[in-house]
């Protein structure tokens, strides 16, 4: 494992934090995909952003790529979407981390920080109404101008698993 440059091109990935060890990043990507839309929030900068999507009851913009609005035919029955969007301004390149709130290290696949090697974020908003290709949802926790992914309904029948656990995060006092 190697420590990476504190800069990737234009964009600062600024340093590590104690602890936190980072890999170089594979020399090509295995996939391509497609941003469908764009979400806007209140939030210009990470760190202003809620910790977790349940931590604000703002109302928040997704705009779909107008190309996709008749994907959402159907849509306004549900109470609450899956959204994944892409977290276009972590860095990728961490596998151990040291998050602030945290006094341990974790692996970055134990955590749902934005950093990782794919910065996929998912969230499970509340819908409040679709008018043309624009959603108001209520749950998300990105920065403004953050690329859409996928949208999908809530099931609380497949989605929901009341009895999973987070071990190390179980014993931590709120």
């Amino acid at each position: 494992m190697t420590k990476p440059k504190t800069t990737d091109g234009p964009r600062n990935l600024g340093g590590l934090r104690e602890g936190e060890v980072a890999v170089a990043l594979p020399a090509r990507f295995d996939a391509s995909l497609y941003y469908i839309g764009r979400i806007h929030t209140p939030w210009k900068r990470r760190e202003d952003c809620p910790k977790n999507p349940r931590e604000t009851p703002a109302e928040c913009t997704i705009v779909l790529d107008p190309r996709w609005a008749g994907g959402l035919q159907g849509l306004e029955t549900v109470s609450h979407v899956v959204v994944l969007y892409w977290m276009d301004r972590a860095r990728r390149d961490l596998v151990l981390q040291a998050p602030h709130h945290y006094p341990e290290r974790r692996g970055t696949f134990a955590l749902r920080s934005p950093v990782r090697p794919n910065p996929i974020a998912v969230s499970v908003a509340q819908l409040v109404r679709i008018e043309g290709n624009k959603l108001t949802v209520v749950g998300l926790d990105c920065v403004d101008g953050t690329p859409l992914l996928d949208l999908k309904p809530y099931f609380a029948s497949t989605d929901s698993v009341p009895d999973a656990s987070v071990g190390w995060h179980a014993g931590r006092k709120r």
